[in-house]
């Protein structure tokens, strides 16, 4: 390489204390936890902590009776063991999941400090290692390579540079001439930055910043500052864990009150020794109503839920790393979109190719054509990487690689073209001429031909004719028709080229002092360049909306590119005012207190820097919106960190990665709005769980506080309630996790912030579904108390039902067989609920609509059925049941099933009355929702 100038670069001695003084050109790790303080995190969740006080009170509640109450029956600690066991499953299952997560995030974001970097020092060209570059070494740039550090620019000779990592800029121009600044640049133009890319020219850099000190560096530490925003999911499982906590304290409250005020009063001799024990029996009973209160199922369901989603949305391209994120996704209300890469295909394509003489039979097919080909393929410095099938990749110039994909599209070969054609000389593009000549031995004319390509107005000067239809033009006659072109695709934000040739004589002078000698070229067209957006973009962007998401697109590129690709979005619309887009700097000026009121009705923020991203994030946030965030370069990182959610690309930086929860690995918007309906999908799955479980224990609960007010023990046992706290309960949220998403989700507004898990209406049911079941079996225990039951079939007659329900002459207990058809008759009633929790919020049959879920809620609930019958049958002493009669169970399946037929007679109720017209309707019944 030639240098204008000469440069000795740094002494050795010069080297060390550089290093001494400004560091290691390394960034500096954020802190790795370590798998122990990864397991620790996850007994903070709300639901896990009142788990661990339940087990505390259940294993004081044993040791009491075991070591106190003379009860020498080690079966008293399996409670205690059970809740245990759902802790550990719980923890244990989401820290597997997000340690297989982040093993798959290591693999993406691997980062190589060991490039060799070209270097002069002690006056002689050398290479070193990336991370031994220092403040003040003089950096030799050529294209291809990677910017090692930030620096001034001491040569930029033709320079572009891809900033896409720091300000979404595919390519930048460079130049040390003050005069050809462009104020509007993200970055001074005779800067250069560290993590960017030279896609064309050369240059000569002299060092001023390493390591964390560098543009890229200070991202990549806001990107690691724990931004500590708490996911919607666990405000509202703190919410029911409180919830959960007050109201088990308060029964608790309520029995000993009761209990004490009832023993006191109505003994009429007290003796202090009974007193004291009758009191101890009295706060065990209150802690069982806590324990059985807790819902030991719902931590394992919750990760349930979470990890299969988890799975599931990997296969539908979205890598989660932070299991909440699953959920959160469905919470979200703003998201805060990058444009190139996310709603661009980041390929730059040509859009229009305008060549006035080109009729578009083949460029093979006239002169004209292919001259228009040679043209393209030799005055270019791009190539094109054909190894990945799927999508071509630039190689070069991302501009001019759009012209060789054209060719390409047009079945001719550039680089068929170049073997065949010897270029005699060529003046690459700069800066400063914003233009590339070449002269070729040309195979089109027969003879030396200039080929000019650049900025259409300053191509347009050095043309004589304009060559229209076969034919001469002079310039001045058609400069009005090409100004109204270009200004169309300027409207359109679309980046043109315009071409030029000439016929010249061998040993022609055309270029003099770096630039055009040749005067009187031919106009040939011009071509507009654009990179197109996603094909499946404007329908994810119009879903969101609908979904009542609000979208923003905040990047680094130029005010009306954002607005063109708003508009073709859907976005933007010409009623718009300027009021619903912002510079970075504009952006930068303003005080919080007055952002605050426009974040919400922005729409577009353009030159944003890295830090501007993140504190409009942190802005929306304090308008109690949940903000997901997607981005791929380095500058997204700090919002991406911020945000509830961050969404990277896959093909994005490894800081960009590093910062977010979930990993978009195909680039795509639609895969964002599949990942909100996964996750209010999820949460649907949830409340549903909820639903489910909380109205067994609203059962379970009054059975036990009833049955302390009257003096009776419960006939469930521990052993009986662990099986269908902890397995049960597991495998019901396994069938519910199981549901297929729903997409008529995204017709609905997105959940407030302040909204309680447990809606009003899944309140209603619990309390009424409780509250009858509870009925039901309390009069069923009575029944069974007064009369020797032995076979359901005994009693199937109403007459005799009847007679022996009023009977209360018989007080022989419960026998071992009336036991066991309780417990079972429990068990079923919330089998049967487990189909209309199913049900829950879709507004549709939970029994007719079966065959959609076959492999998943049916084989589930199969599972669940077949363990009841085993542990029934083969159960014995430990869970305190006889095998019952081959009839009874089929009086029982179908006795308890009246659970589903009556919630199925709800829905379809609740159906007819909306699709009833209103009161003078004109049109009849309009769709159900979902």
């Amino acid at each position: 390489m030639e240098h204008k100038k000469h440069y000795t670069g740094l002494s050795d001695e010069q080297v060390v204390e550089s290093r001494r003084k400004h560091g290691e050109n390394i960034l500096t790790p954020p802190p790795q936890k370590s798998l122990w303080s990864q397991l620790i995190e996850k007994f903070t969740d709300p639901i896990i902590r009142i788990l661990l006080i339940a087990l505390l009170a259940s294993v004081a509640v044993a040791c009491y009776q075991f070591f106190c109450a003379a009860t020498q029956d080690g079966r008293i600690f399996l409670e205690p063991l059970g809740i245990l066991i759902a802790i550990l499953l719980a923890t244990c299952v989401s820290f597997a999941f997000e340690v297989s997560a982040n093993k798959k995030f290591k693999m993406l974001n691997q980062v190589n400090d060991d490039t060799p970097v070209k270097v002069i020092r002690n006056g002689n060209i050398c290479e070193v290692p990336k991370r031994a570059v220092v403040v003040g070494d003089i950096v030799i740039l050529e294209t291809g390579e990677e910017i090692p550090a930030d620096g001034k620019l001491l040569e930029a000779i033709s320079l572009q540079v891809n900033e896409s990592t720091l300000t979404g800029e595919p390519v930048t121009g460079k130049t040390t001439n003050p005069e050809n600044f462009n104020r509007d640049a993200t970055y001074s133009p005779d800067m250069a930055l560290k993590g960017t890319t030279v896609v064309d020219g050369h240059g000569v850099m002299e060092v001023q910043q390493v390591g964390d000190a560098t543009e890229y560096g200070k991202v990549y530490e806001g990107s690691q500052i724990d931004s500590k925003v708490e996911t919607p999911l666990n405000r509202q499982l703190k919410r029911l864990g409180s919830l959960i906590t007050y109201a088990s304290y308060a029964i608790a409250g309520l029995i000993i009150a009761t209990r004490l005020l009832l023993y006191f009063t109505g003994t009429e001799s007290i003796s202090w020794i009974n007193a004291g024990t009758y009191i101890l029996n009295t706060i065990m009973i209150a802690v069982t109503v806590i324990v059985v209160a807790v819902p030991e199922g719902l931590p394992m369901s919750v990760t349930l839920s979470l990890a299969l989603s988890m799975k599931r949305m990997f296969s539908a391209n979205n890598l989660v790393r932070k299991m909440h994120a699953c959920e959160t996704m469905g919470a979200a209300t703003v998201i805060c979109t990058d444009k190139t890469g996310t709603l661009t295909q980041n390929q730059m394509k040509v859009f229009e190719a305008n060549f006035y003489s080109y009729d578009g039979a083949g460029l093979a097919a006239s002169k004209t054509g292919s001259i228009i080909a040679e043209g393209i393929a030799l005055n270019s410095t791009a190539y094109l990487d054909f190894s990945d099938a799927a999508k071509v990749k630039a190689l070069g110039n991302p501009t001019e690689a759009a012209l060789l994909l054209w060719l390409h599209d047009n079945n001719v070969s550039y680089l068929t073209l170049r073997e065949a054609v010897e270029i005699v000389e060529q003046l690459t593009f700069s800066t400063e001429r914003k233009y590339m000549a070449t002269v070729v031995k040309s195979a089109a004319t027969g003879q030396n031909t200039l080929y000019v390509k650049g900025a259409p107005e300053i191509v347009l000067a050095q043309c004589a004719n304009v060559l229209v239809a076969g034919k001469l033009i002079p310039v001045a006659e058609y400069r009005a028709t090409i100004e109204q072109q270009l200004l169309g695709y300027q409207q359109q934000a679309m980046r043109t080229l315009g071409f030029a040739c000439k016929e010249v004589g061998n040993g022609a002078r055309c270029f003099a002092e770096g630039k055009l000698a040749a005067a009187n070229l031919t106009y040939m067209g011009i071509v507009a360049i654009s990179d197109p957006v996603r094909a499946d973009a404007p329908a994810a962007v119009a879903s969101c909306l609908q979904a009542g998401i609000d979208v923003k697109i905040v990047t680094g590129d130029t005010p009306g590119t954002a607005k063109e690709i708003a508009r073709q979005i859907g976005l933007w619309s010409n009623a718009d005012s300027d009021e619903r887009h912002i510079t970075g700097a504009d952006f930068a000026e303003l005080p919080d207190e007055a952002l605050l009121s426009r974040v919400l009705s922005l729409k577009i923020m353009s030159r944003a820097r890295p830090m501007d991203k993140e504190r409009l994030v942190r802005l929306l946030q304090q308008k109690n919106q949940v903000v997901a965030v997607t981005g791929d370069g380095t500058n997204d990182a700090p919002a991406l960190n911020a945000a509830q959610v961050g969404l990277s690309m896959g093909d994005g930086t490894s800081v960009a990665k590093e910062a977010s929860a979930i990993t978009i690995l195909d680039n795509s918007f639609k895969s964002i709005t599949r990942a909100v309906m996964w996750g209010r999908s999820l949460y649907q799955n949830i409340q549903r769980f909820i639903l489910f479980q909380m109205t067994i224990n609203v059962a379970a609960c009054l059975i036990v506080l009833i049955g302390s007010f009257l003096g009776t023990e419960s006939p469930l046992t521990v052993t009986q309630m662990l099986w269908v706290n902890l397995i049960m309960d597991t495998f019901a949220a396994l069938a519910l996790a199981s549901l297929p998403p729903n997409e008529k989700v995204m017709q609905h507004k997105p959940r407030k912030a302040t909204e309680h898990i447990i809606s009003k209406k899944m309140a209603a049911g619990i309390l009424i579904t409780g509250l009858a079941f509870l009925a039901f079996l309390f009069g069923l225990l009575q029944y069974f108390k007064h009369n020797d039951v032995t076979s359901l079939t005994q009693h199937l007659s109403m007459h005799r039902f009847f007679a022996g329900y009023f009977d209360f002459s018989r007080g022989n207990g419960l026998s071992p067989y009336e036991l066991s058809l309780f417990f079972t008759i429990f068990v079923l009633l919330q089998f049967w609920n487990m189909f209309n929790a199913k049900a829950f919020a879709s507004g549709r049959s939970a029994f007719f609509e079966l065959h959609k879920c076959l492999s998943g809620f049916v084989a589930v609930a199969l599972i669940i059925m077949a363990g009841q019958y085993a542990i029934v049958t083969f159960g014995g002493e430990m869970f305190n049941v006889v095998p019952l009669h081959p009839k009874d169970w089929g009086i029982i399946i179908a006795a308890t099933s009246i659970a589903l037929w009556a919630g199925e007679a709800v829905r379809l109720l609740g159906r007819i009355i909306k699709r009833a017209p209103t009161k003078g309707a004109l049109t009849s019944v309009t769709p159900l929702p979902s």
